[in-house]
């Protein structure tokens, strides 16, 4: 398997990234009443949501605290935060719900502060380095 020597860089994004997480799963996850109201998004779905991003949280705060990754592990973070971003436009264009304009500008916030994240992590792995082949 293919290793990097994450860059101070990369494990900085993943930690942002960690914390976005861990901050938006909590934030869906226990106030997903309340929210539900305001946004516009049945509660069930804000609350699976929030449920979602908090294992995510601590695989990326994992991540961050290792300075060899595989690099199929950045690509897949990468990879699924890509995914998120396009999820989320989707959900407001294909009429599954009815968000308010609340609802809008919070999907659209995030999957921006997603996007700003992706680009930080790919800066970041750019800056990383081929890991040495520990010899057996």
């Amino acid at each position: 398997m293919s290793s990097i020597q994450s860059s101070r860089f990369l494990r900085n994004a993943l930690a942002l990234d960690a914390a976005a997480c861990a901050a938006t799963g909590l934030l869906l996850a226990f106030a997903a009443a309340p929210l539900a109201e305001l946004l516009g998004f049945p509660e069930a779905f804000l609350r699976g949501a929030g449920l979602v991003l908090l294992p995510c949280a601590a695989l990326l705060a994992l991540f961050s605290s290792r300075e060899t990754l595989p690099r199929v592990a950045v690509y897949a973070v990468i990879g699924i935060n890509l995914l998120w971003i396009a999820d989320s436009i989707l959900i407001l264009v294909a009429g599954w719900f009815a968000p308010t304009g609340l609802g809008i500008a919070f999907v659209l916030a995030q999957a921006a502060a997603v996007a700003i994240v992706t680009e930080l992590e790919i800066i970041g792995f750019k800056r990383s380095t081929a890991a040495a082949v520990a010899a057996a």
